[in-house]
């Protein structure tokens, strides 16, 4: 038989009161309960994350390398939060399916063409001519080709022999008889015994493959060459000074003409800067043409600060499109045409991803979360349609145009409902999740996200220039530093330089040996434009085509 529950009215006053008080402590404990075990989740998520991010591959790409966020859903589970709901289908545009990529064919590749080919031949010996079978003479057939790669270091030193000139007449009758020496050309660093191949050789050494000077002082110690870390960053700070920085002051014009611009920033530390401490952070500011562009330029710029009067000044009054992050001081210049990364809000769904628990309680594995599967499939979609973009082009139509086609067509119904559907899914995450911080950055963002698929000159994200960045990023390990202010600038001349080469597909040696070469040649007010990379690149593809 069922208890009645007690008459609180004919318990006292202050029985009453103590139960009151016992009930609300109790409510207390148990929403601050939840609010400790909702701060659990989000640690356990953090530590997920960062084992993800110490442990596993940094790719973004799944684990099946082909991004198949659709097959993904069909299997994902739904969350307490979901309710049992299934998640909305993607609209249908007609968008083909994602073809998959080619493997590259194994076995060996040739070696390069152009490469010099110097033939040693083998022949058998008069006494080993005869037949291993009858014993009769033997007669040649042909000959068995193989090729083997060759290399050779070597360090010479060049004496430079400048005849000197005087008058026998002057050294009879005048009081001073005049002494003319024979000319020649002007170093890259006048009194300095490095000439331009050793200098460029350092150069590509550390901003290339990323070697620190010690490292290349090392290597030079071992030909016997003596030659202190100073001298070795002379010999970079100094031909910048001279003359790179006329090359970066064209490219700088160069860059501001064009109609699009990529920005972003990262980190340096300099020792000796002053008024500050060797802690502090500067920053190198990056900015780049884009990727189709008929002149790449890739420029950066180092400021010890990460304030909005960097990027201000050194871009003024530009009035194109300009692609950036989420970071509020691009968003300052007022007379470009702002657009966002895309790729960054993908990047905080992935990190969702990885931060979500991959095993139960019981230890069976987990199928992914639907909402963060849900949100890659609308972004693979997206970037489906720029792939559809950068293929075959129909006759009569131009790139700009295709694209913007193309965007209209597939992109623009995409990205109506995926905001439609962040904005439901909003208010039913947690904020301070890794999800609910991807979903608060995506539609924080959203006017610049969505912004691309109006204009079929403009990119989707922002990883043309992030791949720019990572050649620092990754030789910041290897030097950790810039000693001098001087040598953070340098260092930041020479980057542009260097990267500007890449993006125009020519070699960096023999390019930083030209305008070694070539420029101090020449006096400092001529015109240095036939040395960009882009026109230089021109000028060997035309060579090429005559030979």
């Amino acid at each position: 038989m069922k208890k009645k529950a007690p008459d609180l009215l004919r318990i006292p006053t202050a029985v009453q009161g103590y139960i009151h008080d016992l009930e609300e402590r109790a409510a207390d404990g148990a929403k601050r309960i939840d609010e400790l075990n909702e701060r659990i989740g989000q640690l356990e998520e953090q530590i997920r994350l960062l084992q993800a991010e110490r442990y596993a591959p940094k790719s973004e790409k799944r684990r099946d390398r082909i991004f198949d966020e659709a097959e993904q859903i069909a299997q994902a589970e739904p969350t307490d939060e979901d309710e049992g709901q299934a998640q909305p289908s993607l609209p249908d545009t007609g968008l083909p399916p994602a073809s998959q990529p080619k493997r590259s064919s194994g076995g060996r590749k040739p070696l390069p063409a152009y490469l010099k080919r110097e033939r040693i031949e083998y022949d058998l010996p008069e006494d080993q001519r005869g037949c291993p079978c009858c014993g009769n003479q033997m007669h040649r057939i042909g000959e068995d080709v193989s090729e083997q790669l060759h290399v050779e270091f070597k360090w010479t030193v060049r004496q430079n022999a400048r005849s000197k000139w005087a008058c026998r007449h002057c050294e009879r009758h005048a009081e001073r008889t005049p002494v003319v020496l024979a000319p020649m050309p002007a170093q890259p660093i006048p009194g300095s015994h490095a000439d331009a191949s050793v200098i460029a050789a350092v150069t590509i050494g550390k901003y290339v493959d990323g070697t620190p000077l010690y490292r290349i002082q090392d290597v030079l110690a071992r030909w016997q060459i003596p030659v202190s870390r100073g001298t070795l960053a002379h010999w970079i700070i100094r031909p910048s000074e001279l003359h790179y920085n006329r090359l970066y002051d064209a490219l700088h014009k160069t860059l501001l003409s064009q109609p699009l611009i990529h920005g972003d920033e990262t980190t340096v530390q300099v020792l000796k800067e002053p008024g500050r401490s060797a802690q502090s952070k500067s920053y190198m500011w990056i900015y780049r043409s884009s990727e189709d562009c008929a002149e790449p330029v890739v420029l950066f710029e180092y400021q010890p600060g990460r304030g909005q009067q960097h990027p201000k000044k050194f871009l003024g009054d530009y009035n194109g499109m300009l692609i950036s992050d989420g970071y509020s001081a691009w968003r300052t210049l007022k007379n470009a045409t702002h657009f966002g990364c895309l790729a960054h809000a993908r990047r905080l769904f992935v990190k969702a991803d990885k931060g979500a628990a991959k095993k139960t309680t019981s230890g069976t594995q987990k199928t992914p979360n639907a909402r963060v599967a849900k949100a890659l499939e609308y972004f693979q979609s997206l970037y489906r349609v720029e792939a559809l973009a950068k293929g075959d082009l129909p006759e009569g139509e131009t790139r700009t145009s295709y694209t913007y086609r193309l965007r209209q067509q597939h992109s623009v119904p995409l990205l109506e409902a995926f905001k439609g559907w962040l904005d439901e899914l909003a208010p039913k995450v947690l904020p301070q999740s890794l999800l609910g911080k991807a979903i608060a950055y995506t539609r924080n963002q959203w006017e610049y996200l969505s912004r691309y698929a109006t204009d079929g000159g403009a990119a989707i994200d922002n990883n043309v220039c992030e791949r720019d960045v990572r050649p620092f990023a990754t030789s910041r390990k290897s030097w950790l530093f810039s000693d001098t202010v001087d040598g953070a600038k340098a260092s930041a001349t020479i980057y542009s330089l260097m990267l500007t080469c890449r993006a125009c597909g020519v070699e960096p040696y023999d390019y930083m040996l030209h305008i070694l070469t070539e420029l101090p040649q020449r006096p400092p007010d001529a015109d240095v434009a036939d040395l960009l990379p882009f026109n230089y690149a021109r000028q060997q593809k035309a060579k090429l085509q005559t030979s």
